[in-house]
């Protein structure tokens, strides 16, 4: 009997112990295999964080056309009054992100400054004599203007932009005479560094949901200052130094690329 009784405690002390053991096996895997919750929902909250506030977004292409009204030194009218003078062009570059917006002030629209070329032409007749050594006729002169600018954004949000475009280029001049009857048509070519720097201002107008085409368009005022940093015909009277203004209106590329991003991000998500 007793040796029955020792066998009945041995056997229940064996599945008491192995019982044990398979709820540590059983906890063990939990917590190794197993994540809880609350260690996988942090990881996917610093990453939204992350990309939130410190990842800046691309470039953004813009370009637009631009017509300015410069006041040459050398085009007056009789009273000695200068003269406004059209000059056409076109400026394309990109927006530049912010490196570190806040996570309030992220948007489509928010960057720190813009870079890129522009090219500009001017055609005038001038019929002031004297102004070009050795020539007492009408002269016609053509100016070809490429620039590079960089324009920090001073103030830039919802529909308002204020920034400062300051732009450094490489100038051609031709002069003509403007006498049809004349053998002779060229009088003199030169080449010119022109620098300026403005202030300019633009507003567009808002976003229209059932139609976003009405936000692409919109005006602004340009006013600056040009001079130059080398003539074009040093012995003459020839001088582009002077103030220059713009107003009219403008459009936004930026916004039509970014409304083509929205249509098909759109036309995915359908499908």
């Amino acid at each position: 009997m007793k040796n029955m009784s020792r066998f009945w405690r041995l056997l229940l002390l064996s599945l008491f112990w192995g019982g044990n053991l398979g709820n540590a096996l059983a906890q063990t895997n939990i917590s190794v295999k197993k994540p809880t919750q609350l260690s996988a929902d942090k990881k996917p909250l610093s990453d939204s964080v992350q990309a939130r506030v410190d990842s800046p977004k691309s470039l953004t292409f813009s370009a637009s056309t631009d017509q300015r009204f410069f006041f040459f030194n050398d085009t007056r009218n009789s009273n000695g009054r200068r003269m406004p003078v059209s000059v056409y062009g076109l400026r394309a570059g990109f927006l530049f992100p912010v490196r570190h917006p806040r996570p309030a002030e992220v948007d489509g629209r928010r960057a720190a400054f813009k870079a890129g070329l522009g090219f500009y032409f001017v055609n005038q007749s001038l019929n002031q004599p004297g102004l070009l050594p050795a020539t007492s006729e009408a002269v016609t002169r053509h100016l070809r203007i490429a620039t590079a600018f960089f324009e920090p954004y001073l103030y830039r949000k919802r529909s308002v932009e204020i920034s400062l475009p300051i732009e450094i280029g490489y100038g051609h001049s031709r002069y003509e005479h403007s006498n049809s009857q004349s053998n002779e048509s060229e009088v003199a070519r030169g080449v010119f560094l022109p620098a300026g720097v403005g202030v300019l201002g633009s507003y567009q107008f808002p976003n229209i949901r059932w139609f976003r085409p009405f936000h692409w368009f919109g005006f602004n005022a340009l006013a600056g200052y040009r001079f130059i940093l080398k003539k074009d015909v040093p012995s003459s009277q020839i001088n582009y130094t002077g103030f220059y203004i713009s107003v009219g209106p403008s459009f936004f590329l930026e916004n039509l690329t970014a409304d083509i991003k929205y249509w098909r991000n759109k036309r995915r998500k359908k499908k």
